[in-house]
């Protein structure tokens, strides 16, 4: 993470590339709001990587087992994603649109 000092970017959690102030960015609620989750903690994202997120997994889902940075990484779609969208430039946003939870 960077200091707010600093000059650098923020780090997206997920697949660790930097957010340069000019690409989507989103804050994801690590416990759902619809779940209870509305004053809880959240995490800066790139907005590809958020949208990833709720295209996989339902907010029960996500309540019930992925309330951590660290769980996210894990689930086996996700980690595949995150390691994919890695290699792409920080700027890298994506054209699909669509729900493909269900799959």
């Amino acid at each position: 993470m960077c200091s707010p000092l600093s000059d650098d970017p923020p780090i997206c959690p997920l697949c660790e590339r930097p957010i340069p102030p000019d690409v989507p960015q989103s804050r994801h609620h690590l416990l759902p709001k619809l779940k209870g989750g509305k004053g809880g903690a959240t995490v800066l994202l790139h907005h590809i990587c958020h949208k990833e997120i709720h295209a996989t997994l339902s907010e029960a889902e996500i309540a019930r087992s992925y309330t951590t940075v660290e769980a996210l990484r894990s689930h086996p779609h996700l980690a595949k994603f995150f390691r994919w969208v890695a290699k792409r430039p920080p700027g890298f946003t994506s054209r699909s649109t669509g729900n493909r939870r269900g799959r």
